[in-house]
């Protein structure tokens, strides 16, 4: 599924690593098993490590499966970008109509499938529909919206301003 690009699946941890801004334990994913312009398949087996870190009081919640989706559309990006001189940074701006049709994560027997297929977007914003599966059990549904390259906004009270003004601790 990846149309002809320069790199072809599966790419496996390792390079998942070196090119997302996440690393040790905190990089989920194992593997990018499928991608193409709009669309990212994932692999991931740490929701079954005791050590995870998004676990709290041994236990992984399913709402967790969110910061696995957005690391494979950090992941889609780094592979659309792959031939810019520097990665651009995206923040997860919000998440919209979340699903969960499991409680935890942790207590299912193998490997996630996560999925990322990007909707709409410009420059700067991009909007993704994700799903997170096991099997063929759908374990959470949703949508996210990045916002790239915001080094120039900062968030006051919620709101989202570009004039470097802020009454409060940005985020």
């Amino acid at each position: 599924m990846n149309l002809g690009f320069p790199l072809s699946p599966p790419l496996d941890h390792a390079w998942i690593a070196a090119h997302i801004p996440h690393s040790g334990s905190m990089c989920l994913l194992d593997e990018v098993a499928e991608w193409d312009a709009e669309r990212i398949r994932c692999t991931a087996t740490s929701h079954l490590d005791a050590h995870n870190p998004l676990r709290a009081h041994g236990r992984l919640a399913a709402v967790c499966g969110v910061e696995y989706a957005a690391q494979a559309m950090a992941v889609h990006g780094a592979l659309l970008g792959a031939g810019e001189e520097r990665p651009r940074a995206g923040f997860l701006a919000s998440v919209r109509e979340v699903e969960a049709q499991v409680a935890r994560l942790d207590g299912l027997d193998g490997p996630l499938s996560v999925e990322a297929e990007r909707l709409s977007g410009n420059g700067n914003n991009i909007l993704y529909r994700f799903a997170l599966s096991c099997g063929a059990r759908v374990l959470l549904t949703g949508r996210a919206a990045v916002m790239l390259d915001a080094s120039g906004v900062t968030l006051t009270a919620g709101l989202a301003s570009s004039t470097g003004a802020t009454s409060g601790p940005a985020l």
